[in-house]
């Protein structure tokens, strides 16, 4: 009893920290969502009027959500196919690939603020570094954050720019796969192609699915890229349901209807989470 005492001790900075500061606001939310309080004023109960609001009054709400579904739809399997195609070729073993990892790895742990203004400039349309190559080449840039047809598209791209996080991981399961599996694969004759779609893939699939949930999760939170790049424009084209949120609590002191608004988000993540883990059972493959 005296050691488990001291143990809880020992946490204890912690345990205050997780029930002041994640379970308590988590807890009040639920009940916040059903008020209205705009901070100043003390929370009045107004029941389920803002999710009635929400689903039924507000085509913002629909429209941020629908930006939203896309562009987990389009990012993040683009993410995960080109973290795996970086993933075999870094499983090379060939002089300095150490080095080539890293450069591949380091815009991973680059601070989103800092690598979206740095994008703010690649893409300007005037001065930005893509529209200077263009002109090189004889072709007219498009105004990449200010035009409607190219905003959402750029964010897309930009997704790609920290896909060294999750090549790593992928790189770490390509090394957990056992030789002999290659070793008799060669030995019947297998191919390089064949050895990739029977033993490579089928063997990653377990990465796979954890960096693909972990992708959809991220997509439905995204907000940092496009609060500093775009702020929601042109024309909420690029208004992500997180920074519909994020306006919703901040700039409109609406707090009841922002946690009726994160609430949602929250459903609606473990409702595709849990379809995600249905699915598993016909493609993820574990080795015992």
């Amino acid at each position: 009893m005296r050691k488990n005492l001291t143990g809880y001790l020992f946490i204890s900075p912690w345990l205050i920290g997780f029930f002041v500061f994640t379970l308590g606001p988590f807890i009040s939310s639920i009940w916040l969502s059903f008020t209205r309080w705009d901070i100043v004023s003390s929370p009045m109960w107004v029941g389920a009027a803002n999710y009635r609001a929400l689903l039924t009054n507000d085509d913002l709400f629909w429209k941020s959500l629908g930006i939203t579904l896309k562009y987990a739809v389009l990012a993040v399997p683009l993410a995960v196919v080109i973290g795996v195609l970086l993933a075999l070729l870094l499983n090379s073993k060939i002089r300095g690939i150490a080095v080539y990892r890293t450069i591949l790895f380091l815009p991973s742990i680059v601070p989103a603020v800092a690598s979206s203004v740095v994008f703010v400039w690649i893409l300007n349309p005037q001065i930005g570094l893509i529209n200077g190559l263009l002109k090189r080449l004889g072709v007219i840039g498009p105004a990449w954050l200010s035009d409607t047809k190219w905003a959402f598209s750029s964010l897309v791209f930009m997704s790609l720019w920290g896909v060294g996080g999750s090549m790593v991981i992928y790189l770490a399961g390509l090394k957990d796969i056992p030789v002999y599996l290659y070793e008799a694969a060669l030995v019947d004759g297998a191919g390089p192609l064949l050895r990739m779609r029977k033993i490579t893939l089928p063997m990653l699939t377990p990465v796979i699915f954890f960096n693909l949930v972990m992708g959809v999760i991220g997509a439905f939170q995204y907000f940092t890229q496009a609060f500093i790049m775009t702020n929601g424009g042109p024309e909420e084209s690029t208004t992500f349901y997180a920074l519909y949120l994020f306006n919703r609590a901040w700039r409109y002191m609406d707090m009841g209807y922002a946690s009726a608004m994160a609430w949602i988000l929250f459903l609606i993540v473990v409702v595709i989470t849990a379809l995600l883990f249905r699915t598993q059972r016909k493609w993820v493959h574990y080795g015992g």
